[in-house]
């Protein structure tokens, strides 16, 4: 009786939810939720969102059967007393005494760091200065000069009128192209610009606007004025020659 009475405690013990429920470092990443999986954390609140040891977790990929691969990461940057620089002087055969860390991720690790310390080195590179028509012209001009159909472009800066990307509107037919107002100012917000410049090209060789160029330059200043952007200039671009709304005093 005695014996029956210690095997049902003994079964209602292994029964209770504490017994079913896993540690955290035992966790997968895949029974996070998804806004606490490091991928879709990187992908919806960007990089700043994220721990150290999350970042590392995506470059690993995986962990062990005993811990996810954040714990991982969190154990061994716990050993390097949470700094990164002290990772970094970890030697292949060191990461490799961790469980769940392998020859490849090890690896793969060093190489992170080894890249941190060559951002860190690196010198910014410098925008290039689009605050002149003719600065956009030399830009513009070798993307144009052999196009025989009409291609619009947005070059989109900051405030000091350096580039930070230039984006291809459409590419029409040969004696217009479609520039939709709401996509340039949706590639102008996303890219926290402040400034920008439309360009496009007119294969036939004449620099001069015609009545459908004046109407959307006229669309995008007032859009822009709306929206706190400043359209500093409408270039028409040909092989050879261009013509410059800023520079015509139409804008």
């Amino acid at each position: 009786m005695n014996e029956i009475s210690n095997k049902s405690n003994h079964n209602s013990q292994l029964s209770t939810p504490n017994s079913q429920l896993k540690n955290n470092s035992q966790l997968k990443i895949s029974d996070l939720s998804e806004a606490d999986r490091p991928r879709e954390k990187l992908r919806d609140r960007g990089t700043e969102a994220l721990s150290d040891a999350e970042l590392l977790a995506i470059l690993i990929g995986s962990g062990s059967t005993s811990e996810s691969a954040v714990a991982l990461m969190q154990r061994i940057l716990s050993a390097c007393d949470n700094n990164l620089n002290t990772l970094g002087k970890r030697s292949l055969h060191e990461l490799m005494q961790y469980k769940g860390i392998g020859e490849a991720k090890a690896i793969t690790i060093i190489a992170a760091c080894e890249l941190g310390k060559r951002r860190q080195a690196a010198k910014a590179a410098e925008r290039p200065d689009m605050g002149s028509a003719q600065a956009v012209y030399e830009y513009m001009h070798p993307k144009m000069q052999d196009l025989d159909t009409e291609e619009a472009w947005v070059l989109l800066m900051n405030q000091r009128f350096r580039l930070i990307k230039a984006v291809r509107l459409s590419h029409g037919g040969l004696t217009e192209t479609a520039v939709d107002v709401r996509v340039i100012l949706r590639e102008a917000l996303l890219a926290n610009a402040t400034t920008l410049t439309l360009i496009h090209n007119h294969p036939s060789g004449n620099a001069r606007p015609s009545g459908d160029d004046d109407r959307i330059t006229h669309k995008l200043k007032t859009a822009c004025d709306a929206m706190r952007l400043y359209l500093i200039d409408h270039l028409i671009v040909t092989d050879g020659n261009y013509y410059s709304y800023a520079e015509e005093g139409k804008i």
